[in-house]
């Protein structure tokens, strides 16, 4: 029998944590594989709302927000490289050199939702790697609509988005939704609107936690 899972993955794509808990989660679900199956759904979370177009330094911004020293941050850094290399996800060891603002990301995997699943799953990890791998300006045009092409999807249609402002209000409502459910931090990975699984967890703690809430299920949940 295989147990059917809904995830609503809450995040940020400025976020390294959410890289570390998506390639995470990714392989967990793969052991699970096939009495556990999820339909995930990307769901925004923007970190910096007010992020100007011009970013800001890493370190600098970093170090306002939560008053940490350069040498903490690059401690910080080796971490989150050494817990995505676990998953399979690797870091620019230098790190992500800008913030940018990503709200023009959150409403191009909105519209990548609509068409399929599987391209909004294919779209949020391009955009992770092109931030994270690759430290790549993720408020430029260019650089989202090069993303959704390398996630196989129109680029031209992902050019009208981006230019547009398309999907704003969804993913504005999406996100006050999120907010108002008790979500201020991520990744926040939402199972079945029940449970939640908070942090970018390790391979081994995803497997088993949605273990354990599978077992946890209703008999109409498992076919």
């Amino acid at each position: 029998m295989t147990t059917n899972l809904h995830i609503d993955f809450v995040s940020d794509i400025a976020c390294p944590w959410c890289a570390v808990g998506l390639a995470s989660l990714d392989v967990a679900l793969k052991r699970l594989s096939p009495d556990i199956q999820a339909e995930i759904h990307f769901q925004p979370f923007e970190l910096n709302p007010h992020m100007g177009p011009e970013g800001q330094d890493m370190t600098e911004h970093l170090t306002q927000k939560y008053g940490s020293s350069p040498e903490q941050q690059a401690q910080s850094r080796d971490v989150i490289r050494q817990r995505g290399a676990a998953a399979g996800f690797e870091f620019k060891p230098e790190g992500r050199g800008r913030i940018w603002n990503t709200f023009d990301a959150h409403r191009l995997i909105h519209w990548a939702g609509i068409l399929s699943l599987e391209a909004q799953h294919a779209l949020k990890m391009e955009l992770l790697k092109a931030y994270h791998c690759r430290a790549e300006k993720v408020s430029d045009p260019a650089v989202l609509v090069q993303a959704a092409s390398a996630a196989g999807l129109d680029a031209v249609k992902a050019q009208e988005v981006v230019e547009s402002d398309q999907y704003a209000l969804e993913v504005r409502s999406s996100q006050q939704e999120w907010q108002r459910a008790g979500i201020r931090s991520v990744p926040a990975v939402v199972v079945n609107r029940k449970y939640l699984i908070s942090g970018g967890q390790p391979v081994e703690a995803f497997e088993e936690a949605l273990r354990n809430m599978a077992q946890e299920l209703p008999s109409q949940e498992v076919t």
